[in-house]
């Protein structure tokens, strides 16, 4: 198992938003967690990678931070930074070489917006630039919050390239999303 979890609750601002959630993820699986605005997602997100603590319950499998990317719902860019210098930073705190990164903004075809700064581009090229940390980088677990937001159809098309790839090789992913995921084998739901 890349992940493990049991019998969690997660709070925020000392109210329990969710008990009781359980699930394991192994390789080739995806899990897109759905629910409504305030339903507790980017909460769920935030417990499983640590930043927030549970309530109650274990989750297991997460011990390293090398055993997962977590892009947030914000894109965590600085905005005065161009597109390239964002991504040289989280190879930096990757531990990753820079020498994928031109590959990256081909396959996510941000190549011409990556001198731009990032305050500049569009919210869903600013999305893309994110994602292009997914392909710097290997870790077997994505943990995506709401990674479809502000994509138009080709950039949901370019989305579900990239995490049918992430699977083949053996990955696993946790997305949470208020909209309809692509559909594909090894994708499972959780409803909110």
């Amino acid at each position: 198992m890349l992940i493990s979890v049991r019998d969690l609750a997660v709070a925020r601002g000392g109210r329990v938003l969710l008990r009781g959630i359980g699930f394991a993820l192994d390789r080739e699986q995806a899990l897109h967690i759905a629910g409504g605005n305030g339903s507790g997602k980017t909460s769920l997100l935030e417990t499983l990678c640590g930043l927030r603590a549970p309530e109650q319950g274990t989750v297991l499998g997460l011990e390293s931070s090398a055993a997962f990317h977590w892009i947030g719902h914000k894109n965590a860019q600085n905005p005065a930074l161009t597109a390239v210098e964002n991504l040289r930073f989280w190879c930096q705190i990757n531990g990753a070489g820079e020498d994928r990164i031109e590959n990256a903004f081909d396959r996510l075809q941000l190549r011409a917006q990556q001198h731009r700064p990032s305050r500049e581009l569009s919210i869903g090229q600013r999305r893309r630039a994110a994602l292009a940390r997914l392909l710097v980088a290997r870790r077997p677990l994505w943990l995506l919050d709401e990674p479809l937001s502000g994509l138009d159809a080709g950039g949901v098309e370019l989305f579900s390239e990239l995490l049918k790839a992430h699977l083949a090789l053996g990955g696993a992913a946790v997305i949470t999303s208020h909209q309809e995921l692509p559909a594909f084998a090894g994708m499972s739901r959780l409803q909110l």
